[in-house]
């Protein structure tokens, strides 16, 4: 693929590894702020942030400095770091041509010194970067910069023990609704073995066969005690559950919640273009508690994507539903836009897991990786996925996600 945007060789690994981490942008100043005050003291810089990259966005997950949330990716200066093996520096980004013409150049806060350091994750690919910034030049000595990196690496390792607590978390849920759904399975079966053993005593001189009914007496007081045990398991999953309803009431992900997150994440760049972008819910499941794994990355490229092929005054328009099904819920979530649209064409090259890049309606930079990463990771949840489009007109992503029940 031909572009002049700058894209690292392993840019769709190097996403699927930034999705791995199953990161909410929007929640992870307390646990990094510490990091960036200290890059900035060390260093004696202003400012420090710590940058994400996705396919469309420089999420800055924590800063110290400049208050800054986000950034069009290709307007960031991070994205020559992830290009680069170790480290990135601009002595002055008011005479260097990529940057001058940059608000934050050009304007207040009228940057002019930069060095980054890429974040890499445990696959060696570049995630985001550590970077501090000054108003004035300046000249790190490498004692500095070696302290940068081991900050840098601090980073990454807070950012796996972020995945690796998320992970435990769905795992201590799962392995606790499994647990009492046993439980409950017991209880069924032992009932009837109860009840026939109850019938075939209670008619026992019919059949004049002493041992056998010992053999049933035997089997009813066994059952009884297999009951009691699955009552004790349920009433003691209840307390647990009891005792620790703060915890749980932390890590409670439901419709509500997700609508928070990307309105909290999205409503900003929706508005900085012109457009009209909204999420609505189902209000009767919404409150129903469902596993966010790779959801807000799902769900966050798609709504780059409308909101990058919408012109201003457009609308991008978010819907989640949770259904009741058996065993489990189903998941579905839509995104639609009034943008440009696609053809029959481009939708099949992108259901066929193709990256296709083009330009936004405001000349956003496309780097066509965000919709097959999209596609990627729907195949791995065993997820369904589906496009109608109408160029001119716009287009409609439908999501069906299966979830296990959770309570």
């Amino acid at each position: 693929m031909k572009t002049n945007y700058l894209i690292p060789e392993n840019e769709f690994q190097r996403l699927v590894d930034l999705a791995d981490l199953d990161l909410d942008y929007s929640g992870l100043q307390d646990k990094f702020k510490d990091l960036t005050r200290l890059a900035a003291k060390v260093t004696g810089t202003e400012i420090s942030l710590i940058n994400l990259i996705d396919s469309y966005t420089q999420w800055t997950i924590t800063n110290h400095g400049l208050d800054l949330d986000s950034m069009p990716r290709e307007n960031s200066v991070c994205q020559y770091t992830i290009l680069e093996p170790d480290s990135f520096e601009v002595k002055d980004l008011q005479l260097d041509s990529r940057f001058s013409s940059q608000s934050y150049v050009a304007d207040d806060p009228r940057l002019r010194y930069y060095f980054g350091i890429p974040l890499k994750s445990s696959n060696g690919r570049h995630l985001g970067a550590l970077c501090v910034l000054d108003t004035s030049t300046k000249e790190l000595d490498p004692e500095k910069i070696e302290l940068l990196r081991i900050i840098a690496a601090e980073v990454v390792s807070r950012l796996n023990t972020v995945r690796e607590i998320q992970y435990l978390k769905r795992q201590a849920s799962e392995l606790n609704e499994s647990r009492k759904r046993a439980a409950h399975d017991i209880r069924g079966p032992l009932g009837g073995i109860i009840s026939m053993a109850q019938l075939v005593t209670a008619g026992g001189d019919s059949f004049k066969l002493k041992e056998i009914l010992d053999f049933i007496q035997l089997i009813q007081m066994s059952s009884k005690s297999l009951l009691e045990l699955a009552d004790e398991i349920l009433v003691n999953d209840d307390k647990w559950k009891h005792e620790n309803e703060s915890t749980y009431q932390k890590e409670i992900f439901h419709q509500v919640k997700l609508k928070e997150n990307l309105e909290k994440l999205y409503a900003p760049q929706a508005l900085a273009k012109g457009i009209r972008f909204s999420v609505s819910t189902d209000a009767t499941t919404e409150l129903i508690p469902f596993s966010r794994n790779k959801i807000a990355q799902i769900v966050g490229n798609l709504i780059s994507n409308a909101i990058k092929f919408t012109q201003e005054e457009g609308l991008v328009l978010v819907n989640t539903k949770l259904t009741m099904e058996g065993s489990h819920n189903i998941l579905n979530l839509t995104v639609q836009d009034s943008g440009t649209g696609m053809t029959s064409e481009k939708i099949a090259t992108l259901l066929n897991g193709q990256n296709h890049s083009s330009n936004g309606t405001a000349g956003e930079s496309g780097y066509g990786f965000g919709l097959p990463l999209v596609k990627h990771l729907v195949d791995t949840l065993n997820g369904q996925i589906s496009v109608t489009s109408t160029p001119g007109v716009g287009t409609c992503f439908e999501v069906s996600l299966i979830q296990q029940k959770t309570n």
